[in-house]
């Protein structure tokens, strides 16, 4: 539990029956709140971020993706099956995450340590999309230190 007024926090409505007017109400809603004041995300082993999973571009909008197996694979512990997860899923944009004012990032287990060093160190890429982060002015990693163990002690102080 934390001391959010439900009405502040937004999440694109998944069960719509009209994907595409949805991602555009949604993003009208970001518009209109002019921007993400704090952008909260999770990080997956394959570095994707709000499910934008590894690709050959960034996506600007909310839009609708197919998860990576790994993904699917990830979040089978959350459902009775894996038959039962979600194989698509609507997502922000990496340019509507970039866009937010502040960014704090969550990641734990050693399974999101290779992530998070191509997150901090490696080339800005799509193909790994948590990297276009570098180049946001107010971001905030939060790590344990199974997540940290590939950064050097230098790149990050303990709390």
């Amino acid at each position: 539990h934390i001391n959010i007024n439900p009405a502040n926090v937004h999440i694109p409505n998944g069960m719509t029956d009209d994907v595409n007017a949805e991602c555009k109400r949604y993003d009208e809603l970001i518009k209109e709140a002019d921007g993400v004041d704090i952008q909260v995300l999770g990080i997956g082993n394959n570095a994707h971020i709000g499910f934008n999973e590894p690709t050959i571009s960034f996506e600007k909008g909310t839009h609708l993706v197919d998860l990576k197996e790994s993904t699917i694979e990830a979040n089978a512990r959350f459902f009775d099956s894996i038959d039962k997860v979600p194989k698509k899923a609507l997502t922000m944009g990496t340019g509507s995450i970039f866009k937010a004012k502040k960014i704090m990032l969550l990641a734990s287990g050693e399974g999101k340590a290779e992530a998070i060093y191509n997150t901090v160190h490696g080339k800005v890429t799509p193909e790994v999309p948590a990297s276009i982060l570098q180049f946001h002015n107010d971001i905030v990693l939060i790590l344990d230190e199974a997540a940290a163990s590939k950064l050097n002690k230098e790149d990050y102080k303990l709390a």
